[in-house]
């Protein structure tokens, strides 16, 4: 018995940090549940946020991988459509085994420059005649026309928007067929006007306006725009017909660029016209 008492008086402050030290153990598993779902609160939120960035630049960028496989996929489609087939006309004698010749191509490119505040603006793409683009091809997006290929180096080209004052595309006002030429101002990107337009014919306001095909430039019935005003020419039987723009060239990034293959033929046959004798 003294021997366990002289245990206690020479270990007590021992045996005090153990007993403590158990007590203090014992009511923190007590309390455990609580700052382990604190916890798991807290790291879900962070696993949360950090999923939640990746999956946003995983959607940036499959989606850019996914804009160039529609663009692709467009290409084709478009390929098919028969604006972009040229109707043999046959005689006496059967030279081919198909009643249509492909004549237009389309290549997909991307605006890296680009303004629309000038009074002759421009575009800038990112293919040049290294992929086969020469000047005066025509370029359109999914929404409309954009305008015409002005100048090329290898890999870039520059496009002469239609937001220029000497654009003069030859359209077509449907369903009337009423053909004029597009002309812009040069103040509000989003709106063109048609001039040569008869004022004893009923258009509608909102008729689409689209490629009448003509120039080479462009295949037959591409979307311009649609109609918005109608204004009188003074001292003229005319109208001057605002169209407000179905492309808005503020915003516009992905184009296709139009490889005419029977272009060079009809422009080499125009050019053999005679001149009128008021143009010598």
């Amino acid at each position: 018995m003294r021997n366990l008492i002289a245990f206690f008086r020479r270990f007590r402050v021992f045996l005090v940090f153990v007993v403590l030290q158990i007590f203090a153990l014992s009511t923190y598993f007590s309390f455990l549940q609580f700052p382990r779902a604190q916890y798991l609160t807290t790291a879900s939120s962070i696993n949360g946020s950090i999923l939640e960035m990746r999956n946003d630049v995983t959607k940036h960028f499959n989606l850019s991988k996914n804009n160039d496989a529609l663009q692709r996929e467009n290409i084709l489609l478009r390929g098919r459509l028969p604006q972009s087939f040229h109707r043999l006309q046959y005689g006496l004698v059967k030279i081919d085994d198909t009643l249509y010749r492909q004549q237009y191509e389309y290549i997909p490119a991307t605006v890296i420059n680009s303004t629309v505040t000038k009074r002759n603006n421009y575009f800038t793409l990112n293919i040049g005649s290294k992929q086969g683009i020469k000047r005066n091809m025509g370029v359109f997006s999914e929404k409309g026309i954009v305008g015409i290929i002005h100048n090329t180096s290898e890999n870039y080209s520059v496009v002469k928007s239609v937001l220029t004052e000497d654009i003069n595309l030859d359209v077509m006002i449907e369903p009337i067929g009423m053909v004029g030429l597009l002309k812009w101002d040069g103040r509000d990107p989003r709106i063109g006007s048609i001039t040569g337009i008869s004022n004893d014919l009923k258009i509608k306001l909102w008729s689409k306006v689209v490629t009448r095909g003509g120039s080479g430039y462009f295949p037959r019935g591409l979307t311009v725009g649609y109609v918005r005003k109608l204004n009188p020419v003074e001292g003229k039987p005319l109208w001057d017909v605002a169209i407000r723009y179905s492309e808005d060239f503020r915003t516009i990034q992905r184009v296709y660029v139009i490889k005419n293959l029977m272009q060079e033929e009809q422009q080499a046959l125009e050019a053999l016209i005679p001149a009128d004798k008021e143009d010598e």
